[in-house]
């Protein structure tokens, strides 16, 4: 069916979906939900939603309900996705769309779902992706730029996590923001200046960004130090153009590991730019000259091996896999999970908080951690973006024979196995993603005893 008449409504929309549980699984549609939006009176014209059912409803998990709230026995009687298609192209086809993360979720996976009927997907006229606009425009001051927080910043209720309802949600964040950025721009420098800095970070005004440089963190008064008796901590001197190249990496970690009297600077975690010269930040952790942490972590016991049973959104597998944790270890990711949590609270975050360290019960089990193995940058489905060694023993000395620049997941599989006895060179990455946040302990390379 092809659209007809006026084009010029934005349209504003939003995607439930199921959760992929198992390798190669995609996200299957739940339910659509828009609505028409006069561009130049930003009023409401017409709105839109449908409950979907999936071709399996076996794939709507507890996991999936626990998301959105759309079980089993919402969906069953509900049309295909095949039945809504003429509706949705016509919504959408030659207009322009908006929503938060649609061009990283919804649009793939509205195009997804055309192709798997054997039809071509509506397009648009432009996009307006409002989760990029507000983080470039609007700045981190009403935190982790999630709907739920942003609408928590300004008072205008909960996400419901349903379609037409995050829909509106979305267009009045949108017009909050419009308006105080607006309003902002009219205001004297010195009235931004003081309005901004109770609730945010030099970083985080627009009007600031163009008239300041971002302050350097400010050096930590305190004196706390711990006791790590294992553990090498590696803060490179340069950056590294490429942090996957292992090259560099292996030149800057020291080869011997700190003794038990030596302490080290308090962990603590701040906001860095997402890449060079960008307003964007993320966070990071650091040692106490704010020179980013690193983990040398000899001798670790693979509890459990590798695992990929989750997707990406490009359907490449998530591997990990789980070691045994000893109390100097411990310590170190207690610190690091605190000074983590710290600073995703201060942003604003309403994440709930996952702890680094996976408790055991049981006296005679040992505490675990993940440890995660970066996907590789090329875009093989295939190949994971880390170094693997085999340690070679020579009488009194050992050397290390590389095994593979960039592992394959059969190749992974086959040498992390339960029991398996290694050296793990680890990057700590902070994570704030579906209401969710913690910290990731990600493999940069492993030396296999």
């Amino acid at each position: 069916m092809v659209p007809s008449g006026d084009r010029s409504e934005i349209a504003f929309f939003d995607l439930e979906t199921t959760i992929p549980f198992r390798a190669g699984q995609k996200h299957e549609i739940l339910e659509f939900g828009s609505i028409l939006v006069c561009p130049k009176k930003l009023v409401e014209l017409r709105s839109y939603t449908q409950l979907v059912r999936p071709a399996n409803l076996n794939h709507i998990t507890d996991r999936s309900v626990n998301c959105n709230g759309i079980k089993r026995e919402d969906v069953k009687s509900k049309p295909t996705f095949a039945d809504i298609a003429d509706d949705v192209y016509n919504i959408l086809h030659g207009r322009v769309w908006a929503g938060h993360n649609i061009l990283r979720f919804d649009i793939p996976r509205i195009r997804e779902a055309f192709a798997e009927i054997g039809r071509d997907p509506p397009e648009p006229k432009g996009t307006i992706d409002s989760l990029v606009l507000l983080t470039q425009k609007f700045g981190r001051r009403a935190g982790d730029m999630k709907m739920a927080t942003l609408a928590t910043y300004f008072g205008i209720g909960n996400q419901t996590h349903r379609s037409l309802d995050d829909v509106r949600m979305n267009f009045e964040v949108l017009k909050y923001c419009a308006t105080v950025l607006f309003l902002e721009s009219s205001l004297p420098d010195e009235l931004i200046e003081n309005s901004v800095t109770t609730t945010t970070t030099p970083e985080t005004s627009s009007r600031r960004r163009r008239n300041t440089r971002t302050s350097p963190v400010s050096e930590e008064t305190a004196e706390s130090t711990t006791a790590i008796p294992i553990l090498s901590f590696v803060s490179p001197a340069g950056s590294q153009t490429n942090p996957f190249d292992m090259s560099t990496l292996s030149n800057e970690i020291a080869s011997e590991t700190l003794q038990p009297d030596i302490t080290i600077p308090s962990i603590k975690a701040v906001q860095v730019p997402l890449y060079h010269g960008s307003q964007i930040t993320k966070p990071q952790l650091v040692l106490g000259d704010n020179k980013p942490l690193q983990l040398r972590c000899p001798d670790l016991k693979v509890r459990f091996g590798i695992s990929g049973k989750f997707m990406d959104n490009a359907g490449r597998r998530k591997l990990n896999f789980v070691i045994d944790l000893c109390p100097s270890l411990c310590n170190v990711l207690q610190e690091c999970d605190s000074a983590a949590k710290t600073i995703s609270v201060d942003s604003g975050s309403g994440s709930d908080w996952n702890t680094v360290i996976i408790p055991v019960k049981g006296c005679l089990n040992s505490p675990t951690a993940r440890i995660h193995i970066p996907i590789g940058l090329s875009g093989d489905v295939d190949r994971y973006a880390a170094e693997i060694h085999q340690r070679e023993l020579s009488g009194a000395t050992s050397t290390q024979k590389l095994i593979s620049r960039n592992p394959s997941a059969e190749e992974l599989e086959s040498l992390v196995n339960p029991g398996t006895v290694l050296d793990a060179f680890l990057s700590l990455e902070p994570y704030d993603y579906q209401q969710r946040a913690g910290i990731r302990l990600v493999a940069r390379k492993l030396v296999i005893h």
